[in-house]
């Protein structure tokens, strides 16, 4: 039987995480965790427990006396606020990491999930349908950490028979959480400045073409990972995962059809240095032929459902 721990569950991913494993697999049966003392909202109706993921002593207590089963660790500085403070993101974003991985290694869980990006890409990356194998160089810490995350999951995988599991997630698009500090969160911020302000000044230009992805896909295709059987998991450092490519002119395009009085401004600011060094679009074929990976949302749809039901009162 599986007993699930969701490291980060206060974050963009986390809390939609949790609600769809607790419907996949009962609510007591998924455990929420994160540095905060206060469960959030959105997922009260299960059992939360704050926890601190540098906390080695804790984290290795906590799982081992609670007979943890599978792990999704989430837990990690987003690439505008890694940038910030790099020295707290690579010893956030790294150390938990070895934690887990530790835990598995010595047997004391069977999964684990962890998240790359597509920031492990870098400016001499090609740039369009960009491969699962090519050319990697980051130019951010984010992407550092994560590319150095791909590498000893692999190497886990290969030398201790860990099963861990992990997808270079595109930029992601939800409306139950607010923005979290990352390069794509203007594709999330611009819904909640159209319907309360009709106006939005965004930090990239208008002609900067990045991957994205409905949040509700990204949270299928995590779990049908997780799911799938092992012989199917061919890549233990990440999967290359794609839903559909757009620029904030694009974007705007479609919100004037909802919202005709919307404008857009355009003030690049040091995120526009991290997003055009990432790919504009990603061939994500070794998930489809793997594991039956498919997107559901496309822009049309992204735009219809994040406008009818983002709250622009919490901005």
């Amino acid at each position: 039987m599986k007993k699930i721990l969701v490291i980060g569950a206060g974050g963009q991913i986390g809390s939609e995480l949790v609600l769809q494993l607790r419907n996949r697999f009962g609510e007591q049966s998924v455990v929420a965790s994160d540095v905060k003392p206060e469960c959030p909202a959105i997922i009260i109706n299960g059992p939360y427990f704050q926890l601190d993921i540098l906390n080695k002593e804790e984290v290795r207590n906590f799982i081992i006396s609670n007979s943890f089963t599978d792990v999704y660790l989430l837990a990690a500085l987003l690439s505008a606020t890694a940038e910030k403070n790099p020295d707290f993101a690579w010893k956030l974003n790294m150390e938990g990491l070895f934690t887990i991985l530790d835990l598995a290694k010595e047997g004391y869980l069977k999964k684990i999930f962890w998240p790359s990006s597509i920031a492990v890409f870098g400016p001499t990356t090609p740039k369009n349908h960009t491969p699962q194998y090519t050319i990697m160089e980051p130019s951010t810490v984010y992407g550092i950490s994560k590319q150095a995350g791909e590498r000893w999951c692999e190497y886990y995988f290969n030398k201790f028979g860990v099963d861990v599991r992990s997808i270079r997630y595109p930029g992601l698009i939800s409306y139950t959480s607010l923005p979290g500090g990352g390069t794509t969160d203007y594709a999330v911020d611009i819904f909640y400045r159209a319907k309360k302000e009709a106006k939005f000044n965004c930090f990239l230009s208008a002609d900067t073409e990045l991957p994205m992805m409905y949040m509700e896909d990204a949270i299928r295709a995590t779990i049908e990972l997780m799911e799938a059987p092992k012989e199917a998991i061919k890549i233990r450092s990440a999967y290359n995962l794609s839903g559909c490519s757009f620029t904030p002119s694009q974007l705007t395009d479609k919100i004037v059809d909802h919202i005709p009085t919307f404008e857009i401004t355009y003030s690049p600011d040091f995120r526009q240095l991290i997003a055009d060094s990432w790919p504009k679009s990603i061939d994500d074929s070794h998930a489809r032929n793997d594991w039956g990976w498919k997107e559901k949302f496309d822009l049309e749809k992204i735009v219809d459902i994040m406008l009818e039901n983002v709250n622009s009162d919490l901005i």
